[in-house]
């Protein structure tokens, strides 16, 4: 059973950084031939995506909103970071990890629980 666990959300002021980790386990194919994403979902809006990372192609995608503040990577196996700068408020969400076998569709279909996220002096 595929599982992921995020981790590394909090409360953060304006301007700061966090680093959120996400660990999959449970992957029936080698972990190089999922596509890895992050998505969010704010209070009272839809889940949007954040960022994906495709492993066979190593390409990278980002939403309008975080490019230039927000990277993401794989760091060891079977974990995605997403390393989140110069954090503003309209950044709080909760976050979810996502997963897909796949070379280019980056709609998970398989989520972690998601960890929150707060920008807030």
């Amino acid at each position: 059973q595929v599982r992921l666990v995020e981790s590394g959300g909090g409360l953060v002021q304006p301007g700061g950084s966090l680093r959120l980790s996400c660990v999959a386990s449970g992957l029936p194919r080698k972990f190089d031939e999922y596509v890895m994403s992050w998505y969010r979902q704010a209070p009272g809006k839809e889940r949007e995506l954040v960022a994906y990372n495709i492993g066979v192609s190593g390409k990278t995608r980002y939403a309008d909103s975080v490019k230039d503040r927000f990277h993401i990577s794989r760091d060891n196996p079977n974990n995605t970071s997403l390393q989140m700068n110069a954090l503003k408020p309209e950044d709080t969400a909760v976050y979810y990890c996502g997963a897909r076998h796949s070379s280019y569709n980056y709609v998970p279909d398989h989520w972690g629980q998601g960890t929150q996220v707060t920008v807030s002096s």
